[in-house]
């Protein structure tokens, strides 16, 4: 069933942060995994820590476990944790 995660995040070092996004676009593709938002919202209720948020789409929630586990992902979370704050979640897509 095809899976999201959800990054809010808030930037804390915009160069490490480009970086880091250019790297990680590239880590998805071998798990099908591609964005389908990312952006500051609007907040229609409530409260939020973060200011961004990124929702990539996987075909499954193994795809997106595989990915986040991946050496290719986790070779790059240093430079993740230096150019953002962030929260990732994984969630699965109604029928």
């Amino acid at each position: 069933m095809t899976s999201l995660v959800i990054v809010d995040l808030t930037p804390i070092n915009k160069e490490k942060m480009a970086e880091y996004s250019a790297q990680a676009a590239e880590t998805l593709k071998p798990f099908a995994g591609h964005f389908i938002a990312k952006g500051a919202f609007d907040v229609l209720h409530g409260d939020t820590a973060h200011s961004v948020k990124a929702i990539i789409q996987f075909p499954d929630q193994k795809s997106a476990k595989d990915w986040y586990n991946s050496d290719a992902y986790q070779a790059i979370l240093p430079l993740r944790d230096e150019g953002m704050s962030s929260q990732f979640h994984l969630i699965e897509l109604l029928a």
